[in-house]
Parts: C-alpha cells; structure tokens; sequence
C-alpha cells in the first residue's frame, strides 16, 4: 500500500512540477482507483485545457500581432473560472484589434480613392484613439484643401470663360442679355435684371432696366432708379455689393409654368469703370449663395467692365 501510494504521490508531483515549468506535454499515467484516479483525471483534464488555452492563444497572437491576420478567436472548450475568463480577454483583445484597425483600414482605403466624406467612427483610447483622430484631421485638411483648389480652379476658369465670351462685344443689350444668361445659371440663380446707368436732359445719373432674365414686370416696380432710390440706387450710390440673406415673403416672387415662389437670398452689384457706376446687376436665389458663388459675383464685374 504504501509503495503503491508513493509512486501515485510521485507521479502527480512529476506531472505537477513539468506542468508548472511549461511543459504540457506530460500526462498522469497511473494505476490508481477511488480519489487518486479521480485526482489523476482532474489533473489531466486541467493539462488538457492549459495545453489547449496555451495553443489557441499563441495561434491568435501569433496571426494577429505577426502575421496580420485579424479576426482570430481563441476556442477552449470546457473553460472555466480564471481559464475562461482569460480566454474571453484574449478574445476581446483580438477583436477590438481587428474592428480598430478595419474601421481605420477601410477609411484609408476611401480615402486614397478619392472619398474625403469618410472618418474614422469606431471607438478607441491610448494611442489608437490618438492615431483615429490623427487620421481624422488629417482627412478634414485635406478635404479643406481640395475644396479650396476645387473652387479656386471653377473661379478662374469662368472668370477666363466671361472675359473670352464678352470680348469684340459692343451692342450693349446683347451684351447685358449673355451676361444674365450665363451668369444667372453659373450660382444657381432665378432671377436676374441688368440696370445701365445713364445720363437724363439735366445731367442727373440714373439707373435704367436694359435686360432681365426670368423677369416679370409688376406695376408698382419701375424699370428706373435715381441714385440711392430703392437697393439698386443705394448699390449704385455705395458702389459695394449689397446681398440679403433672409428675403422678404413679399419682396419678389420668382416664376416658372408650374408655380411660383419666393427666393431665399438676393444679391445686388455694382459695375465700375474707372472708378464710376456704369451699371448694376441684381440676381435672386432660391437658394443660399456659396462663397465662392459670391467670389466669383465679386470678381465678375471686373469683367464686366471690359466689355
């Protein structure tokens, strides 16, 4: 009895000790019955699940830390308490890991395509979160500055296309009626009047309507302005852009054959020559002036006044 309970006592120590130093190889090989096997079993099931724990855990780190691979998960079976516990972290690791860098992998991706909309949304801390923001302004710069050269190529481009368009023109009111017609369309406006300034018996400047586009004349609107009457006099009188943002119910009502309504923004503007008012351009907008719409109106009657 006592030599049989001492190679059972020992075999477990042997196992026990190659267990503790790593070793999850070994196997309790015993002759023993009642609570010794009982034991035995107990222990070799606790090799089985750390030797299975050790495997599915070097595999995940090993795919994902080294070679890349994400969306790794570590499966032992039976785990339990301190084992399954372990398991599940090594698990939540791994897939914050694998959303994180995905989520980043995949904006990346849009961005070298072309698609500045992206960000990067998914959740993160420590330096991932550093990195997500870091990326994130990153797109926004570069979102800003493409818009920026975007719009600087659109102005210069039809600031060049109205200066070849209005050259060798001479008859004022065709001139008048292309400018409204190209300008009109080119910020998304409805509606438009050109006033040319002029010269009455006594000498007094005035404001008179030459062209309009997607005009409709209405009796209590002359098609003359003394100078400081009305928004077109005070434009002409100021000699600086007039532009209102909230437009009146009853200011002007814009037209078409399927209704009418009216426009959210108006903008008035001078054009000088050598200083002085020769004419005033008003357009209305159902919509809000973009800067650069308003940069380029800015810039157009310099334009304008070559012709």
């Amino acid at each position: 009895m006592a030599s049989n309970l001492t190679a059972q006592v020992r075999g477990i120590a042997k196992v026990v000790t190659a267990v503790a130093n790593g070793d999850l190889k070994r196997k309790l090989m015993l002759d023993a019955k009642g609570e010794i096997e009982t034991l035995a079993d107990t222990i070799n099931e606790m090799i089985d699940t750390l030797a299975t724990f050790a495997d599915q855990v070097t595999t995940v780190a090993r795919e994902v830390g080294i070679e890349g691979k994400l969306g790794g998960q570590a499966k032992v079976p039976g785990a339990s308490g301190t084992w399954r516990d372990l398991t599940d972290n090594v698990n939540e690791l791994a897939a914050n890991l694998t959303t994180q860098v995905r989520a980043i992998a995949e904006v990346a991706t849009a961005v070298t395509k072309g698609d500045l909309t992206r960000s990067i949304a998914v959740e993160t801390q420590g330096e991932v979160a550093i990195l997500k923001d870091n990326i994130n302004q990153m797109i926004a710069n570069l979102r800003e500055t493409t818009q920026k050269n975007t719009e600087q190529d659109w102005l210069k481009t039809n600031l060049a296309k109205f200066t070849r368009m209005l050259q060798g023109q001479r008859d004022l009111e065709a001139v008048s009626k292309l400018i409204l017609s190209e300008l009109a369309p080119l910020v998304s406006a409805q509606h438009g009047v050109f006033y040319l300034m002029e010269t009455s018996e006594t000498n007094s400047p005035y404001l008179k309507l030459l062209s309009t586009y997607a005009y409709r004349e209405r009796k209590h609107l002359g098609n003359r302005f003394e100078l400081g009457e009305g928004l077109v006099g005070q434009c002409a009188l100021e000699k600086e852009r007039i532009l209102i943002t909230e437009v009146p119910q009853d200011y002007i009502r814009i037209s078409s054959g399927l209704g009418e309504a009216t426009p959210l923004n108006a903008v008035v503007l001078p054009v000088l020559f050598e200083g002085q008012v020769t004419a005033v351009v008003e357009l209305a907008s159902f919509r809000r002036f973009s800067e650069i719409h308003l940069t380029f109106l800015i810039s157009s009657p310099k334009v304008l006044r070559s012709c």
